[in-house]
């Protein structure tokens, strides 16, 4: 009745190489985590630089993009995505600060370590306590800052020790 329906090697490649919805959902989710990713690598650099994080969006965006259309001649939608405002740069930046003080914790938790603390002043006469921990990691001296915390009295040692 239907002489030409049937399989055919064609219709075989077709069905094999038809998008499915978990397909979409993969490459959709594998775009968001890479987008997510990048997101977290220039906040982190934003705040290495100590610039105003609206920088990401009123520059490392448009940056990015015109270097995309121009040098590579690629489309720039994903660039568009990219999480970059005041407030997603300032959040990032608070995720990885309270991820590497848990860190942090977690090492002293298992391991002898001395505090130094240092009072400094600031511009404008502003005090601040900065505490240092060190300790043996991995066979090495290591060194971190555990806290830096302004001081809104006087500077004496029992100031400080009372706080």
């Amino acid at each position: 009745m239907f002489p030409n329906v049937g399989p055919t090697p064609h219709r075989g490649e077709k069905f094999e190489k038809r998008t499915t919805l978990q397909s979409l959902f993969t490459t959709r989710s594998l775009t968001n985590n890479r987008l997510s990713e990048a997101s977290y690598q220039i906040s982190l650099l934003i705040a290495k630089t100590g610039k105003n994080h609206t920088i990401g969006e009123n520059l490392i965006k448009p940056l990015i993009s015109a270097f995309l259309k121009t040098v590579l001649e690629k489309d720039d939608k994903d660039v568009k995505a990219l999480p970059l405002s005041n407030d997603t740069v300032s959040r990032r930046i608070d995720e990885m600060s309270e991820d590497i003080e848990k860190q942090l914790v977690e090492k002293l938790k298992t391991r002898n370590f001395s505090v130094q603390m240092d009072e400094s002043t600031l511009r404008d006469s502003e005090a601040v306590l900065i505490t240092y921990v060190r300790y043996i990691d991995e066979g090495h001296f290591a060194e971190e800052m555990l806290f830096c915390k302004r001081l809104e009295s006087t500077t004496t040692s029992k100031d400080i020790y009372n706080k």
